[in-house]
């Protein structure tokens, strides 16, 4: 099968390459932000909005005398930002279609919030040191050998982006892989949590790194020094620069952190024939005051999507619990409900003699559901097919026909 596959990884640009670097970030910014502002305008005076290529058109027929600095740089930069403005604007209007309460309208982008991104395509070639890109010459990588080096006419795009001050590359490449064997070891579930990141049902738990916990006491210190200095000094441009960095790091642990877990789940000796997840609402949790800081740094649902893509290279098959199972209530060993369980029950006995880690038997719970669905006639929630109202052989709750629905709905997805 043929795929597209993204290598990302750190770039090492001299003082002159970053400069250059930082121009097309502004340009791309530039075009990106010329864009909506003309598609806004035309909308309000004659009810339509042009597309990617009429706006790339009437660019290029003003740059000569508005934007002669644009020569400086790829062409690349200022089509490719339309192009993803283009994409916004569709995206947008098809939520809106969809009836979505907030459909996300593209918004204008500012170097406030960092340098950003750019995307280049055409004459691209990997070396193992460093990349060939266009307008910008080669330029070396921080790691050797990381990107594939081959056939250089598989590559689709650069792209090239600015985080905590280091750039980065991601070089996006078509190739042809084999499909994957089917994975034939015994399912798995996996729970997800704050107090660890995942616990799976073989008794395997993977720590949460609390990035964001252990470095917050430095970036309260440097967002207050920073709310004290002189906006547009140096000293305060420094102490962003700061601010981004530490960020910068927060996210680069939780990334690693997530990356070993998934990869030791989805890529163990014996794979898994199936990984039997949550569905969360983590919006919905981040509602709660006293957790939003911790489930959202967390990253569940950047860990769920590691799970996906990997299980699917893998031959894996990934099936979602219904968002109202009761995997911490359920007793694993006789599948009776403890209602009285709260959140900061850890652990808890069963009327039958069972003790039971909160976590640990979440995870159980959900190994169970694969282990019904594989059964005739029964899906992952653990109900037979049908209409109607029907007692979980697994709780003491009853099911509904939309909580049903949505259960089959993410088995046929993912399953």
């Amino acid at each position: 099968m043929i795929v597209h596959a993204a290598h990302k990884t750190e770039l090492k640009p001299n003082n002159k390459q970053k400069t250059h670097l930082s121009r097309h970030a502004g340009t791309a910014r530039f075009a990106y932000n010329w864009g909506l502002a003309r598609r806004i305008e035309e909308y309000k005076k004659t009810g339509t909005s042009s597309n990617a290529i009429l706006q790339h058109r009437q660019l290029n027929a003003l740059k000569g005398a508005e934007f002669p600095w644009m020569y400086e740089v790829s062409k690349c930069a200022p089509q490719e930002a339309l192009r993803d403005l283009d994409s916004a604007y569709r995206n947008a209007f098809a939520r809106i279609r969809n009836g979505a309460k907030s459909p996300g309208f593209p918004r204008f982008k500012s170097k406030k919030r960092g340098k950003g991104s750019f995307r280049l395509t055409g004459s691209i070639r990997v070396f193992e040191g460093g990349l060939q890109l266009p307008s910008l010459g080669f330029i070396r990588l921080k790691e050797k050998g990381y990107i594939p080096v081959g056939n250089d006419g598989d590559i689709l795009s650069a792209t090239c982006s600015e985080r905590g001050g280091k750039w980065y590359v991601s070089v996006l490449r078509r190739i042809e892989m084999p499909e994957p064997e089917t994975a034939e070891g015994e399912a798995v579930g996996v729970d997800l949590g704050v107090k660890s990141a995942a616990v799976v049902s073989d008794g395997r738990v993977f720590p949460n790194p609390k990035a964001l916990d252990k470095s917050l006491g430095k970036l309260i210190r440097l967002q207050r020094k920073l709310s004290k200095q002189s906006k547009g000094s140096k000293n305060r441009h420094k102490t962003a620069a700061r601010i981004g960095k530490c960020h910068r790091h927060i996210a680069d642990i939780r990334r690693d952190s997530m990356h070993k877990a998934t990869s030791a789940i989805c890529k163990a000796k014996t794979k898994p024939s199936v990984i039997v997840l949550e569905e969360l609402n983590v919006k919905g949790m981040a509602g709660n005051r006293k957790l939003s800081r911790a489930i959202s740094d967390a990253g569940m649902g950047e860990f769920r999507r590691q799970i996906e893509y990997k299980a699917a290279q893998n031959g894996i098959r990934v099936m979602t619990a219904p968002r109202f199972f009761a995997s911490s209530c359920l007793c694993s060993a006789c599948g009776a409900k403890n209602e009285n369980l709260k959140l900061a029950d850890r652990n808890w006995k069963c009327s039958c003699g069972a003790e039971h880690d909160r976590d640990l038997n979440a995870a159980i719970n959900l190994k169970l559901l694969a282990d019904t669905a594989s059964s005739a006639g029964i899906y992952a929630c653990g109900d037979t097919y049908g209409g109607g109202t029907r007692k979980n052989p697994r709780s003491t709750s009853y099911v509904s026909e939309k909580q049903e629905a949505d259960a089959e709905y993410s088995y046929g997805i993912f399953g």
